[in-house]
């Protein structure tokens, strides 16, 4: 069996299992190509009407991408270019995904994190449930929020996103809806359920995003009261609102309440380089379309494979596993804006 199952059923589905499951389903080249395939053979083939994207895996639908890979990138050219690749063809999928005519439904159940954030964010519904643990963790390993985080994190309410970005937060299903990354809060027991009325259905009528939203409407479960990010939006839109990440850290601490102390100390564990290149990243997508966007931080990407803290955080976190990275740059004074610039050009 392969690393991305592919099903095409005769009521007019396209079915994309995610299927690497000792890696939790995380990205390599190999699995983007096929899914790449099979939505430009779909795009074009009127027996397909809707997709659906998913995993067996109750764990996760998909960690994210191949670290190990990208962490190779500083040993050769080749190996290099082989990460470069890797992140072109990526986005190139999330735009796809992003941009596709007929429904694609994504379940957000388990671990969603990273690139497994980057495949789903431009489906058309994006269902999540109780089991949901959703992140752009990339601030953890030295890196930046890519996979689109400059275009879909700027449409969270308020500055949510920023505080998602710098925090690499982990959330759930009511905060993942609230920020605007997930549409449809569904119970895992009946994800089943769904998947089901999806193979029944009968798409030959040409009514695909009305069959799928009432085959939705039968499964929807509600939640009761706020969230946790809907609870603390006041403060967060208060101290994310800041121009400079010192300025952030400075506002945090001197509030004094339990959440902005935790949140500040959060902030100060991360790379230096990767929370100035993020907020300027987030600063700099305000506004642009998800093209522009993924452009932008395919050329952000290309710098950090250039850059040694990026090796040094993937290195404590998921090679040597000691959550003690050594950075080169260790404060946030020793990063200039001119080398926060560099990272935005070609």
């Amino acid at each position: 069996m392969g690393e991305v199952l592919v099903i095409k059923h005769e009521n007019g589905l396209g079915e994309l299992i995610l299927n690497r499951p000792k890696a939790l389903n995380s990205l390599n080249t190999d699995m983007l190509l096929i899914i790449q395939k099979a939505l430009e053979e779909w795009k074009t083939d009127d027996s397909v009407q809707a997709v659906l994207l998913r995993s067996d895996l109750e764990r996760a639908l998909c960690a994210g991408g191949d670290i190990k890979m990208l962490h190779a990138a500083q040993e050769s050219e080749e190996n290099r270019q082989a990460a470069m690749n890797f992140f072109e063809i990526e986005y190139d999928v999330d735009l796809t995904i992003a941009e596709y005519d007929k429904p694609i439904i994504a379940y957000l159940n388990g671990i969603v994190m990273g690139g497994g954030v980057g495949l789903t964010q431009g489906a058309s519904h994006r269902i999540v449930t109780e089991t949901t643990r959703w992140a752009m963790p990339e601030m953890n390993i030295g890196f930046f929020p890519d996979v689109g985080g400059s275009y879909f994190l700027n449409q969270a309410p308020g500055k949510v996103g920023r505080y998602l970005a710098l925090t690499a937060s982990t959330i759930g299903a009511q905060d993942a809806i609230y920020a605007k990354v997930a549409d449809d809060y569904v119970l895992s027991d009946n994800l089943a359920t769904l998947t089901d009325a999806l193979k029944r259905a009968d798409f030959s009528t040409g009514e695909a995003q009305a069959i799928v939203e009432r085959a939705i409407a039968k499964v929807r479960a509600t939640f009761d009261g706020e969230g946790k990010l809907e609870q603390q939006r006041e403060s967060i839109d208060e101290h994310f609102a800041k121009e400079t990440v010192e300025d952030i850290i400075t506002s945090l601490e001197n509030a004094g309440d339990e959440f902005s102390k935790k949140t500040a100390s959060i902030i100060k564990s991360k790379s230096p380089v990767s929370l100035k290149v993020t907020l300027e990243q987030l600063k700099r997508g305000e506004g642009k379309s998800l093209k522009d966007c993924l452009a932008m931080e395919l050329n952000i990407g290309a710098n950090f494979l250039k850059h040694k803290d990026f090796y040094e955080g993937i290195r404590s976190v998921v090679i040597d596993k000691d959550q003690n990275p050594q950075y080169e740059y260790k404060n946030l004074e020793d990063v200039s804006e001119a080398f926060v610039n560099s990272f935005f050009t070609a």
